[in-house]
């Protein structure tokens, strides 16, 4: 009952995700370096939490690149599915990484309130303006890809974020320049920091229930049971299972009651072409029990 069709994304569509994330990753080293070199020199906490931040996201996005070509390749007899499960393992990593990354942000921000320091205002600002465009630039690489991969949306998220709390030190910057209040640096953080938590709730959310080997959200398993239902002969449908293999892949198995007869390798074409077209589900596997007790169990790759 193997599945021998490939349905990870494979040449240009591949080449250009590489080329993301490295393209990605050289920005935002190159960007931390230079952010925490001006955030020392400017006093500036959120300048500081701000490259820290950014540095997660490069380990985050190593961690999704190396999933992503993880998930390419071939199965074996240790890992009969290859490793397409690590695209959701390093999803999951990426939510944890950005919830440290927020804690250390507002760690550093309520320390900030006791011991305040006059940050430079003019630095934080064009500093900061260097980290949206870099973070924005990287983010609009990975948007398309985002809509359907839930590791690439954590690479995507990532990014937003980083835009976003760059854009936040921006503001600061230019309140503490006509100010001169020290505690908008450390308000600001904060401020970011309850964003990028709301956004990164739902990836983590996400995140876990596929490592649950939960239903995607985008599938409405009741519909893919009625669809089953209203086949052909179909008496009964029983043992429906569906999950995702891999942040893009997603696979079903069921046992269906009716006649033997219907066993025939146009049914189990024509069943996978449907499932695949109505609702994305790219790897099939069912079961008929038919009447007289006998079975027939066959993949739909199998009969095409």
């Amino acid at each position: 009952m193997s599945h021998e069709h490939e349905h990870l994304p494979l040449g240009t569509a591949a080449n250009r995700l590489g080329r993301a994330f490295l393209v990605g990753i050289s920005l935002n080293v190159a960007f931390v370096a230079l952010e925490a070199v001006f955030g020392v020199l400017a006093h500036s906490t959120a300048l500081l939490a701000d490259a820290a931040h950014n540095l997660s996201d490069v380990l985050g996005l190593a961690m999704a690149w190396g999933a992503s070509a993880l998930a390419r390749r071939a199965p074996s007899n240790l890992h009969t599915y290859g490793f397409r499960r690590s695209t959701v393992l390093a999803a999951l990593a990426n939510a944890v990484l950005l919830l440290a990354a927020v804690g250390a942000v507002a760690w550093e921000a309520i320390g900030r309130f006791h011991t305040p320091i006059a940050p430079h205002g003019t630095t934080m600002m064009w500093v900061a303006t260097a980290g949206v465009a870099v973070n924005g630039i990287s983010a609009l690489m990975f948007r398309s890809g985002s809509k359907g991969d839930v590791n690439v949306r954590g690479a995507f998220l990532h990014l937003v974020a980083d835009a976003a709390v760059s854009a936040g030190v921006v503001v600061a910057g230019a309140l503490v320049w006509r100010t001169g209040a020290a505690w908008i640096d450390p308000a600001t953080s904060l401020l970011v920091s309850a964003v990028v938590l709301y956004g990164t709730w739902r990836l983590l959310r996400d995140a876990l229930h596929l490592a649950m080997d939960g239903v995607p959200r985008d599938i409405d398993l009741e519909k893919v049971r009625a669809f089953l239902r209203e086949l052909p002969e179909v008496e009964a449908v029983h043992d429906l299972h569906v999950w995702a293999m891999s942040t893009t892949e997603v696979a079903l198995t069921a046992h269906l009651v009716m006649p033997w007869p219907a066993c025939e390798p146009s049914f189990f074409g024509e069943l996978e072409h449907e499932l695949q077209e109505r609702f994305g589900i790219s790897h099939v596997t069912v079961q008929l029990d038919g009447a007289s007790g006998r079975r027939c169990a066959r993949s739909a790759a199998e009969a095409l």
